[in-house]
């Protein structure tokens, strides 16, 4: 028989998706017994991944699209299992993943009228009000299925919605009986529901932001997720090149523009410092970002010319935002790179200027990289820190690696130590729910199987991450990973973000603030639990490069999960 549910998979099917994160449950018996006739028949369907954990599962949907640019599926219980996406449905939201979640519902009939019919006491119990409302503030698109006859036209069309900028998750729910029902296949219709084509700048605006560069003595790009494209890092670095432009990243949530390159000249989170670079910039490029700079501790210079070009400028889900640009663009960053460049194509560059510029950026460049430099250092009878840890785990970096970072009050260090180089190299969720990590490590190594993945985490975050069900993934699916755990004994950011508004109050004299983790979890012990992974704890510096050498020769030769706890200074 074919039925809805069969029909939801070929429409899957034909949109690319090869992924289903799924969390079953009493309301998909008819996609269970949808996908054992498609396996029974030889009918290609996504491939299932069982996900004990919504969290887990989105997650890995994201990271999955991350890593390859296609986005995939997430199957969950009733409004019991949407909300059980918890935070992975803001991250998606904010780091603007395109994915599709469906959710099954109570049945809506309980005399047996229909197949499907209600048949279990908590089918009472998980019937509410308004399922699709638990996700409506984060979702691009939201439907029920009320009919076979057009599923198809509602699976495309929610991808149409999540794969246009800004990008996101659509949610469709189904009933039982809907799900049950027996449909005449349907043609692919996919080929009318793409993605709508990214914009461009108007000719005026090419020609107004190309002028304010050419006569800026100072101009700076700020990006924080430019890199979601990878093609538009290469545009943009040689924009730089053309123009001598400076390059500062605003919280970055992908490798946004090569480390080594000259003209970059750092990344800016939450310290409280003005950043020089940001403050004598003239002219200002902001280039995809949400937060391009903290207005009470760091911002621009008052007569600084201020341009923005993103695919969300008004940043809709932002109840309060505002970045006081001259001009602001909805546009895709790649396409008005190339018109940036085939513009300077009919100009001249005054070549004095531009040396100036050229030797101002390098300048600064060298000076911050003497700074981390030192930073690394390690000496006889120190304290392991993050900076020299990362400097070792840097050797073994290269093209067959992609980097997870989740490191919290680690971001910065990751960024600044790894100093990543390629497009699609390094990934963030995006948001500012933590767990992402661990899911998302497995559907990066799912994207990507013949490449070497490293998920960095702090402690509190590999607690919100669930490992148990992450270390179970890992060895079922075979996507082996080398997760890292910074141990500083509890949550450091809330302690941070306690003494900027409280330098020298009673929180800042308490010796416990209550987010401490002590007696400390066994991290590695956790992992091997419930994934056979191996692990060392890693306390001294004279441990690093030998615990690194044989965690990631577990990965890479024994095809198995290993954790590395990274014991460094406490809170």
């Amino acid at each position: 028989m074919y039925t809805t549910s069969s029909a939801f998979l070929d429409a899957l099917t034909e949109a690319g998706i090869s992924c289903i994160f799924a969390n079953f449950g009493s309301d998909h018996p008819a996609m269970v017994e949808a996908i054992a006739q498609a396996r029974s028949e030889g009918r290609s369907i996504p491939r299932i991944f069982t996900c004990p954990n919504e969290m887990v599962g989105m997650s890995a949907a994201h990271g999955f699209w991350q890593a390859s640019g296609v986005p995939q599926a997430v199957v969950v219980h009733v409004e019991c299992g949407t909300q059980a996406l918890a935070g992975a449905v803001h991250n998606a939201a904010k780091g603007r993943a395109p994915m599709l979640i469906f959710a099954g519902a109570s049945p809506f009939t309980q005399d047996g009228e229909m197949t499907g019919s209600r048949n279990e006491f908590i089918q009472w119990i998980q019937d509410v009000h308004d399922q699709r409302g638990i996700v409506r503030g984060y979702v691009k698109y939201d439907n029920e299925i009320r009919s076979g006859h057009n599923v198809k036209h509602l699976v495309h069309r929610a991808l149409q919605f999540a794969g246009t900028d800004p990008k996101g998750p659509s949610y469709l729910m189904g009933a039982r009986e809907v799900m049950e029902a027996a449909v005449e296949p349907r043609a692919n219709d996919i080929d009318r529901h793409q993605p709508l084509i990214p914009s461009a700048l108007p000719p005026e605006g090419v020609e107004t932001i190309g002028r304010a560069l050419l006569a800026a003595r100072r101009p700076l790009v700020v990006t924080t997720y430019i890199g979601r494209n990878p093609d538009a890092v290469e545009p943009l670095t040689a924009l730089c090149h053309r123009l001598g432009i400076g390059v500062l990243e605003s919280v970055p949530t992908w490798m946004n523009y090569p480390h080594d390159d000259s003209f970059y000249l750092g990344n800016q989170w939450n310290e409280p410092v003005q950043n020089a670079a940001l403050a004598e910039a003239d002219m200002i490029l902001v280039l995809d970002s949400d937060v391009p700079w903290i207005p009470t501790v760091n911002r621009p210079a008052r007569d600084a010319k201020i341009y923005h070009i993103d695919v969300d400028p008004l940043k809709q889900q932002m109840p309060l935002a505002d970045i006081p640009a001259l001009a602001a663009f909805r546009a895709d960053a790649a396409t008005c790179l190339a018109q940036l460049h085939a513009w300077l194509d009919t100009q001249s560059v005054e070549q004095d200027a531009l040396n100036e510029r050229t030797e101002h950026y390098w300048r600064l460049h060298d000076q911050r990289a003497d700074i981390l430099m030192a930073r690394e250092a390690s000496e006889d009878g120190k304290p392991l820190t993050s900076e020299y840890f990362l400097s070792r785990l840097r050797r073994h970096v290269d093209e067959t690696t992609l980097i997870v970072n989740e490191g919290i009050s680690n971001y910065q260090a990751i960024f600044n130590h790894l100093a990543p180089t390629r497009p699609a190299s390094m990934f963030t969720s995006g948001g500012g729910s933590l767990g992402w990590h661990g899911g998302a490590a497995i559907g990066v190594k799912l994207a990507q199987p013949d490449k070497t993945v490293i998920a960095l985490t702090g402690d509190g975050s590999f607690m919100f991450s669930v490992p148990t069900s992450v270390h179970w993934m890992a060895r079922r699916y075979e996507t082996p990973f080398l997760h890292i755990v910074f141990n500083n004994g509890g949550w450091k950011s809330p302690k941070l973000s306690t003494l900027a508004v409280h330098p020298s109050g009673y929180a800042a004299a308490a010796e416990d603030i209550d987010v401490s983790f002590e007696p400390a979890p066994d991290y590695v012990g956790i992992a091997a639990a419930a994934g056979g992974a191996w692990g060392k704890r890693v306390t001294l510096p004279a441990e690093v490069d030998a615990a690194i050498e044989a965690a990631l020769t577990v990965v890479r030769d024994e095809k198995r999960s290993a954790l590395l706890e990274i014991v460094i200074p406490p809170l």
